[in-house]
């Protein structure tokens, strides 16, 4: 078997030092405009002694915020003295797609929460999952990665975990979220789970948490509470914080097939006739496309494959084929 080799990334922060520390994941990446230049990924680590490890995440997607803003709050805020264990922040996972504003990196197109395990000698968005996956989930005991529907979808804002074979694993997954107390908890099913740091995650055995918490390409101010609320929250009900959980009441929600999901098998503009939360019933439009090159054309119909609620949908005004445009999830008495 081939060894891997070394990851070309290096850290400016002791990951098993006491007290707060800022620092940087440092990647070398020569370009046009810089010929030994690097990709400067902001860290903090927060430790004292002994204890669980939390990996908090945000920007796994650029375009997606609400988890960005959370943990910087978080790194500036947490006191080493309020912490039993470790705290690793890292608020823009994909720092070239954050700063850029993408969902993808503007450098090689990756797509971070597609690309796991990562390469060490891959693409720039392969070398930091490769250092993800070698270096800090190893460590993690639980992990939150936070995100919301980017630039084209909006969400309902839930927290969420999913159903995995290991059902102690499963139900710590699902405590925590309870304990994040969105407006929503989510069973949550994957449309596609290769190359996802959530399996990546998993599949070492860790308590796996995230997040979608609106969209649009932007944030709201009750959505970034809700963020805040529950990182901390998070924290406190694995004792690394100091603290009691903030509850707040939760509607759990199922997302049990793929029948959850609609496509649009058209072009056009797109006519909303259900707005996120409101209840819908199995065969109900959803959603009407239009056709825009003349005048004179019926639209296509959307029709949910199930009852339940819509608790996501295609955000901009134009729609192509192939994009989803609705999710409805079921709630659970």
């Amino acid at each position: 078997m081939k060894t891997l080799r070394p990851s070309p990334i290096s850290s400016t922060v002791d990951f098993d030092k006491d007290g707060v520390q800022h620092g940087f994941l440092r990647l070398p990446y020569s370009r046009d405009d810089s010929a030994w230049g690097s990709v400067m990924i902001p860290v903090c680590v927060v430790r004292n002694g002994t204890g669980p490890t939390a990996l908090l995440t945000g920007g796994n997607h650029g375009d997606e915020y609400e988890g960005p803003i959370a943990l910087y709050d978080l790194a500036r805020s947490l006191d080493a003295k309020n912490v039993s264990g470790t705290v690793i922040i890292v608020p823009a996972m994909n720092y070239p797609a954050f700063r850029a504003g993408t969902r993808t990196s503007p450098i090689d197109k990756g797509n971070m929460n597609r690309s796991f395990p990562g390469r060490p000698d891959g693409t720039v968005t392969e070398k930091i999952a490769d250092y993800f996956q070698r270096e800090l989930l190893p460590r993690a005991d639980i992990v939150l990665d936070f995100h919301s529907g980017g630039r084209t979808l909006d969400f309902v804002p839930f927290c969420a975990a999913h159903v995995l074979p290991d059902k102690q694993q499963e139900k710590k997954a699902f405590d925590a979220v309870e304990a994040f107390a969105a407006p929503y908890s989510v069973q949550m099913l994957e449309i596609d789970t290769v190359g996802m740091y959530d399996t990546a995650a998993e599949e070492m055995g860790k308590v796996f948490v995230t997040t979608e918490l609106g969209g649009g390409g932007t944030s709201r101010a009750e959505t970034v509470r809700i963020a805040k609320r529950g990182v901390l929250n998070v924290l406190r009900h694995s004792g690394i914080v100091a603290g009691a959980v903030e509850k707040q009441p939760t509607r759990w929600l199922d997302m049990p097939s793929g029948d959850c999901f609609c496509f649009a098998e058209d072009e056009g503009m797109i006519e909303p006739l259900v707005d996120l939360g409101e209840p819908m019933k199995e065969g109900q439009v959803v959603a009407r496309i239009y056709p825009v090159g003349r005048t004179g054309a019926a639209p296509a119909e959307i029709a949910t494959k199930m009852s339940g609620i819509l608790a996501a949908r295609h955000f901009p005004g134009l729609v192509k084929a192939g994009d989803c445009v609705s999710v409805t999830a079921v709630v659970v008495d």
